[in-house]
């Protein structure tokens, strides 16, 4: 399992990145085929206090690759509810690569 992070406007933090490996450890070991992850945390220069920080993810896997993103008041809820996403998008890849 490979995680890479990149931040735009946001300075790192180890307690975030702890939080995100955390969540996508367990969508690594339900989900074998998952090789690797990219995760952006990016701040928007919005009028909507509520949408300004950013995370996107994307999972490479067989086929295409997988992808989502939210922006809501902080990092924590944004990447719980894209991991959420991401693993609605698996639970239908894997449905498909069953029935091959």
């Amino acid at each position: 399992m490979t995680v890479n992070y990149e931040y735009d406007g946001v300075t790192a933090s180890q307690e975030l990145e702890a939080y995100v490996n955390g969540k996508l450890e367990k969508l690594f070991n339900k989900y074998e085929f998952v090789v690797r992850a990219d995760v952006f945390f990016k701040t928007e220069n919005t009028s909507d206090r509520n949408s300004k920080m950013k995370t996107s993810i994307r999972l490479s896997a067989p086929g295409p690759r997988l992808f989502a993103e939210n922006a809501t008041d902080s990092f924590h809820k944004s990447s719980a509810e894209v991991i959420n996403a991401l693993e609605r998008q698996l639970d239908k890849r894997k449905d498909a690569m069953q029935t091959h």
